[in-house]
């Protein structure tokens, strides 16, 4: 009886065995075609961001689409495993891809598309828009070295109007995705970038003073 038992056990936990084997094979094939893909949209999110800066729009369409690709490839491939969609890797592939793509729109100047029409989840989105406006100082910067200062004005406001958005969230970060640090690292950035755009705008008023004067003198 003792031996029979025993068997049984032993042949229910092969079966077993075999089921969950089965199981995780399925959950750690999930977890690698997404993490590959997931590195490949942040890569072209990335791209696409630099392609922004270099006013290339053609670039940053190509690497938008690509981004989009490969994100989409992921969160198919993670869909059926909870576990695995929110284990922090998909959710750092969506916010990238959002970046670049709100990037681009504050750029622009063109309205902001949705989470839902980005299609990443809203903590995504949100840290997103934050890294974004944070990427207009280099922008913002670049546009002060062409002289384009009424440009720089603009991204300026962009930058403000979405900080005062930001910190209207005010919930933990297990909801929002660490978004109280996003808007703490974003407040410096926009501080320092006003100081800087209110120096060049004073230089620029001192220097238009000083050739009045002299063609005045003259």
């Amino acid at each position: 009886m003792t031996a029979s038992r025993q068997e049984r056990r032993r042949d229910g936990l092969q079966a077993a065995a075999l089921e969950m084997r089965a199981e995780l094979d399925a959950v750690n094939a999930a977890r690698e075609a997404g993490l590959s893909a997931c590195r490949r949209a942040i890569r072209a999110s990335g791209s696409a961001i630099r392609a922004v800066h270099r006013r290339d729009p053609t670039a940053v369409e190509a690497f938008v689409a690509d981004a989009c690709a490969a994100l989409r490839e992921a969160q198919e491939a993670v869909l059926p495993h909870p576990a695995v969609a929110f284990a922090g890797f998909l959710h750092d592939a969506e916010k990238e891809y959002a970046e670049a793509v709100l990037t681009g729109a504050l750029v622009g100047g063109g309205p902001l598309p949705s989470s839902t029409e980005v299609g990443v989840q809203l903590p995504a989105w949100l840290n997103g828009l934050a890294e974004a406006a944070s990427e207009l100082r280099r922008h913002l910067l670049d546009r002060l070295r062409a002289g384009e200062l009424a440009v720089a004005e603009e991204l300026l406001a962009a930058m403000e109007d979405v900080y005062d958005f930001i910190v209207t969230f005010d919930y933990p970060d297990a909801v929002t995705g660490g978004l109280r640090r996003a808007a703490d690292s974003l407040r410096p950035v926009l501080e320092r970038t006003r100081s800087d755009l209110t120096t060049t705008v004073l230089q620029e008023r001192l220097q238009s003073a000083i050739e009045h004067r002299l063609d005045t003198d003259t």
